[in-house]
């Protein structure tokens, strides 16, 4: 994936060549700008990606325990992306590591799998994207046949398949990177020029471009709906095109001119690789605003989560020094006589 390959970049531009490994050119002035950049804003995207889909997972997971809720399709699709992206979020430390010290110190194992693992769950994510632009739509426009076809139960098979072409696309992973020692250790791609286009082209078209066209149709498809039946029609849908394209499309064009040859060496281009790798990661950060945070139901129940935890808090507060106070040993006084007499 984009995200993976940028990563690996980073780590090998100015110490090592990323496609084939054959010379150390000299140390790149923006090393020292990395080492520093990268760190702080994967700490913030790990962080803020943590908290936004913990959020998302308590609320959704709140419904469920409810009676009165009927299971909707969407919530289990939305707990699905955020499991994805959590998975993916667990990559990014190694990530940092590599970047940070110049080399991968993890070993081939690793390699192979983290490797797999940001190929497998940034494409899930994307697919659990495109699967919720369809279900959207099949609950908009035919909302009729949505329920008698009782669509929340097929939408839990759906989730377990999506992940059967994404891990296969994340599988040549495990054949393609391996580990090269010279004055350090390092993780990259061995694969020729000719495999390493066909594998990339495999990326962009099944993991961004079929993807980005179901969800273009299917939102166009909702507008053209409501439009026509006079209802309120907002440009959220026009919204999640538009961030959607903006943070996975500079890595895939980074990829692709990765493959060139041209890029590595020139001016900025640590800058740029950067910048494409801090889009592709903030999608993890960007995913449960959009599609959880935006929704008037969700923040309500998050609201109330929040006012039933402040309650409790209170209470605690309240409570605490109640029982502490029995276990405090209260500084010793002398009375008044004894002050006398000493």
């Amino acid at each position: 994936m984009p995200f993976d390959n940028s990563s690996h970049s980073l780590q090998a531009n100015g110490w090592k060549s990323h496609i084939n490994g054959s010379g150390f050119p000299k140390v790149s002035n923006d090393q020292a700008l990395i080492k520093v950049v990268v760190p702080l804003l994967d700490c913030f995207i790990l962080v803020m990606g943590l908290v936004g889909h913990i959020l998302v997972i308590t609320i959704l997971n709140g419904r469920k325990k409810r009676a009165s809720q009927p299971p909707h399709g969407t919530d289990t699709l939305l707990l699905a992306l955020s499991a994805a992206d959590l998975l993916l979020l667990l990559c990014l430390p190694f990530h940092t590591s590599a970047i940070t010290l110049g080399y991968w110190p993890f070993g081939s194992f690793l390699c192979k799998a983290i490797s797999f693992m940001g190929v497998a769950c940034s494409t899930a994510s994307v697919f659990t994207l495109a699967a919720l632009a369809v279900t959207r739509y099949l609950t908009v426009v035919h909302p009729a046949w949505a329920y008698r076809s009782r669509m929340h139960r097929w939408i839990k098979l759906t989730v377990v398949l999506l992940w059967v072409p994404a891990s296969g696309l994340g599988a040549p992973q495990f054949a393609i990177r391996t580990v090269a020692t010279s004055s350090a250790v390092y993780c990259f791609a061995f694969l020729s020029t000719f495999s390493q286009r066909v594998y990339s082209t495999a990326l962009f078209f099944f993991g961004f471009a079929i993807p980005l066209g179901i969800i273009v149709l299917m939102y166009a498809k909702i507008y053209c709906f409501l439009r026509q039946a006079r209802l309120l029609v907002t440009h959220t849908s026009a919204l999640l095109v538009v961030i959607f394209t903006l943070l996975w499309l500079p890595s895939y064009a980074l990829m692709f001119w990765l493959i060139g040859g041209t890029v590595s060496g020139a001016s900025g281009y640590n800058l740029y690789a950067i910048f494409a790798r801090l889009l592709a990661s903030s999608a993890t950060v960007v995913n449960p605003v959009l599609y959880a945070f935006m929704s008037q139901k969700f923040r309500g129940e998050l609201m109330e989560l929040g006012r039933k935890r402040w309650a409790w808090c209170k209470s605690c507060h309240i409570d605490c020094p109640h029982f502490m106070n029995r276990d405090i040993v209260q500084p010793f006084e002398l009375a008044s006589s004894d002050r006398s007499q000493n």
